[in-house]
């Protein structure tokens, strides 16, 4: 399905909606997020998940709240939260899951992703 949100009269964001196939949220990592949304004054925000090259084992994830989805981004309503995530990084996400604990030691955002070959010892970074 492919949706679309005007950017002004003469261009179009055209993104797709997927489902929580793609990324879901804890319920503990979605009120993290709508409160860091809140905050930050994006209510209505998404929250952005990416795999970029980096870390200790290859592969690294990138997380950044914005207003909206970018052009191609696939948009996932996961827990009454929008996250949204680029074509390629869809390959490496596919059947997350991401988390939040919120405790001093192992605490913030972890991602539990089934497609990871292999993660560091730091839990930071993965292979596929």
């Amino acid at each position: 399905m492919i949706a679309g949100k005007s950017q002004s009269p003469s261009e179009q964001t055209v993104f797709r909606k997927g489902d929580e196939r793609l990324i879901k949220l804890s319920e503990s990592a979605a009120g993290k997020v709508a409160q860091l949304l809140k905050r930050q004054g994006r209510p209505g925000g998404v929250l952005r998940v990416a795999v970029v090259g980096g870390g200790c084992s290859g592969l690294q994830y990138k997380m950044d709240l914005q207003d909206n989805p970018a052009h191609r981004d696939i948009l996932v309503e996961t827990m009454g939260v929008q996250v949204v995530v680029d074509p390629k990084s869809a390959l490496y996400v596919t059947g997350s899951e991401l988390d939040y604990r919120d405790a001093l030691q192992e605490g913030g955002f972890k991602v539990h992703n089934p497609n990871a070959a292999s993660s560091c010892s730091c839990g930071e970074s993965f292979s596929a």
